[in-house]
């Protein structure tokens, strides 16, 4: 018998029974996997659309059906209940205090961190459903890649097989920043389960600790496979006439820096601080992912800072869907801040160039609010420049290395690596240490990410008792960082609390 999954592949999923995806029939396995048709451009590999079923012994008999299974994933992480809107500017933007404005009736109770409320659990099983099948497509892309390795051209199959790996690791982290607690406040505590197979049975539910072990074997394992064949470590010279330009654009992959980035975020959020700094000075040191420049940034060519991502997604519909509906002038739907609240944020330094180039005005009535540009679509037509939604930035880099000399006791080192960043934002270098250094780096993290969803986990990490903005909610004794498991896992899943 076979299994026909289309949209209720989530909710066979939301139980983390893996297989949501796999029935037999004629020795043959189904799964339902977001692809699309190779096409000729650089861009193709990634301006992807769903297709049907396919069988996973025609899908990986050729090494372009790896190719469409990893873009498929990518492709569905491009939505609005996840990366596309809830888990960079909307559910956790609301939940870092990051708008003054945005629609009441979706986020009235979000706000109130009220997590059991009517809406908010539909956004938390969006976020666990949405994952686990990006996650299980990846193990079935991971469960066929070694059975006939001559099938792969060149590098690709250590480029794909490292990708997956990594993707794989990106997805449970981020599940895990959510559904875990703090590995701060308790690293034993049950959190999520880590799916590593297609398989019928229950994943079992791990610690925090046991997943943030498996997220940097996953990024171990990818960071080695990269190493030796990413293009962007190797030189190897990419165009569109080889290969139907596949390895072009390596920013839109999880690529070998984009690993190491991914590995201090981890290691950070394990405090380990030591192997944190080194992954962050190496994507530093590689000196691929230069500073935005004012002339772009004056001229509307980079607004979501393209040149200094080390990944990031392709939203083809950006500007339709996010842009113009989300951070717009006066509609229901609309995030803002208003311009008092910018000027705090920005300590009143209107010459940073995030202040003076990545917000618009309001109009009339809402001529005080102020609107965040990342998302619109910048004046250049260079598709370098176009569709990119950041996930992991070079900034990120900058700020990882300046927390670690400081918890070190290199206050200089700290103090210069943080005025890296500052001078790169037009700012004046800073000629002392502050008063609290932590909250400094807080400051510049909610300057630099605004609407990439990083900042609740920030706090989250550091276990912060209070957030900037709103003193009166204690988030550590009301446990207010930690989103409980879709009823579907506590229930029929009967997984122990997370919290």
């Amino acid at each position: 018998m076979r299994f026909h999954f289309f949209h209720n592949i989530r909710n066979f999923y939301s139980r983390v029974i893996a297989p949501s995806l796999t029935g037999r029939a004629g020795g043959e396995s189904v799964v339902l996997l977001l692809l699309v048709s190779a096409l000729t451009s650089c861009n193709s590999w990634l301006d992807v659309q769903p297709r049907s079923q396919v069988e996973d012994t025609e899908l990986f008999a050729k090494e372009n059906g790896f190719k469409e299974a990893l873009a498929g994933v990518y492709s569905s992480m491009v939505t609005t209940k996840t990366y596309a809107k809830e888990l960079t500017f909307g559910f956790m933007g609301v939940l870092a205090r990051e708008w003054d404005y945005y629609s009441q009736s979706q986020y009235e109770d979000v706000a109130k961190y009220d997590y059991e409320a009517t809406l908010p659990p539909n956004y938390l099983r969006e976020i666990w459903a949405n994952s686990y099948s990006g996650i299980a497509n990846v193990n079935n892309l991971l469960a066929h890649i070694d059975e006939d390795k001559t099938i792969f051209s060149r590098d690709n199959y250590g480029v794909i097989k490292g990708e997956a790996l990594a993707l794989r690791a990106f997805l449970h982290f981020d599940l895990l920043r959510c559904f875990g607690v703090s590995y701060a406040v308790n690293p034993d505590q049950p959190s999520i389960p880590y799916s590593t197979a297609l398989s019928y049975r229950v994943f079992p539910q791990l610690t925090v600790r046991e997943v943030t072990d498996a997220v940097l074997a996953d990024l171990q394992a990818a960071e080695a496979l990269l190493k030796e064949a990413d293009p962007i470590v190797t030189g190897r010279e990419i165009s569109e006439s080889v290969d139907n330009g596949y390895l072009l654009n390596r920013q839109l992959h999880l690529n070998y820096y984009a690993v190491k980035g991914l590995q201090a975020r981890v290691y950070m959020w394990a405090g380990q601080y030591d192997k944190a700094l080194a992954a962050a000075v190496e994507v530093i040191n590689a000196d691929l992912f230069p500073w935005a420049t004012v002339t772009n940034l004056q001229n509307g060519v980079d607004r979501s800072l393209v040149t200094e991502q080390l990944f990031a997604l392709n939203n083809l519909t950006m500007t339709a869907d996010i842009a113009d509906i989300y951070f717009t002038d006066g509609t229901t739907n609309s995030f803002a801040v208003t311009r008092d609240r910018l000027l705090d944020y920005f300590d009143r330094a209107t010459r940073d160039y995030r202040y003076t180039f990545l917000f618009k005005n309001g109009s009339g009535a809402n001529a005080s609010n102020r609107y965040l540009r990342k998302y619109d679509e910048p004046s250049s037509s260079a598709s370098y420049y176009r569709y990119k939604m950041p996930m992991l930035r070079v900034a990120e880099m900058y700020l990882i290395r300046s927390e670690v000399q400081f918890r070190q006791g290199d206050n200089e080192g700290a103090l210069a690596t943080l005025n890296e960043l500052r001078v790169a934002r037009n700012l004046t270098a800073l000629t002392a240490m502050p008063a609290d250094f932590m909250l400094e780096l807080i400051h510049e993290y909610r300057r630099e990410f605004l609407g990439e969803g990083q900042l609740f986990f920030l706090y989250k990490r550091l276990n912060r008792e209070t957030i900037l903005t709103n003193p009166e909610v204690n988030m550590v004794e009301e446990k207010l960082y930690t989103f409980p498991l879709p009823i579907t896992e506590t229930e029929a899943a009967q997984r122990e609390s997370n919290m």
